[in-house]
């Protein structure tokens, strides 16, 4: 859950645990099938843009977490699982969310490399990389301040909320973050066809945002005023 749902002073004390063997082990598996999924839709292992794809990705991930860790480290823990409460719209949602996001560099791999479809222009891999990057600040700069940024919607104990970093103009920055990612990959994979799951992922956000904020406006003491004071909840002075 990344709405303004929570954001405390001070983190919870419990430091976090070191992501154990197995689950290391079960993120590179799956990192590992997103890139064979991409490549196998390519037919190939020779694609340039493929490859520019996982490697921002690789090195935005990698510096996110790092730069969370260091400032938030009990946050890490509490993301790896679902809180008690979690709404159930919200575990239909993630199922549909992420399979859209990682449909992206599949269908570019079929449009630009297997069909010989056009490419987007390369200069536009520039601003790929520019909204990925983005993306990623807005997203810890979000997380950092907020230690009970969960990976699910739900109301959690003890809950209030205050205006700090980027709260202070958006409702759900992370949002607004995943948004920016998922704008990003058709950009770095050089394909107009990969912005149909793209763009469908980001709408999608949208549903999620609108779903979580009269969650929050429902259970949540003092979220109302403070959407009163905050009008906008993924872009600045439109939504």
């Amino acid at each position: 859950m990344e709405g303004n749902r929570s954001v405390v002073d001070q983190a919870p004390s419990s430091a976090a645990k070191r992501r154990s063997p197995t689950e290391a082990w079960a993120g590179a598996l799956l990192a590992a099938a997103w890139v064979v999924t991409a490549f196998a839709a390519a037919g190939t292992a020779r694609w340039p843009a493929g490859w520019t794809h996982v490697a921002v990705v690789a090195v935005g991930l990698g510096a996110h977490r790092r730069f969370v860790a260091r400032r938030s480290p009990a946050l890490l823990e509490r993301r790896n699982a679902i809180g008690e409460g979690t709404r159930t719209w919200d575990l239909v949602w993630l199922a549909i969310f992420w399979p859209l996001m990682l449909a992206a560099p599949v269908v570019a791999g079929v449009d630009t490399v297997r069909l010989g479809h056009p490419q987007l222009p390369a200069w536009l891999m520039v601003v790929g990389g520019l909204l990925f990057a983005s993306g990623m600040a807005l997203s810890a700069s979000a997380m950092v301040v907020n230690p009970f940024f969960e990976g699910t919607a739900r109301l959690q104990p003890d809950q209030r909320v205050i205006e700090a970093g980027p709260y202070r103009r958006l409702r759900h920055p992370g949002y607004a973050g995943l948004a920016l990612w998922s704008l990003a990959s058709p950009f770095l994979l050089r394909s107009s066809l990969a912005l149909v799951p793209a763009v469908a992922a980001a709408a999608w956000l949208v549903v999620r945002t609108a779903l979580e904020d009269r969650m929050l406006r429902a259970g949540l003491a003092g979220y109302g005023d403070y959407a009163r004071r905050v009008r906008s909840r993924l872009v600045p002075g439109l939504w």
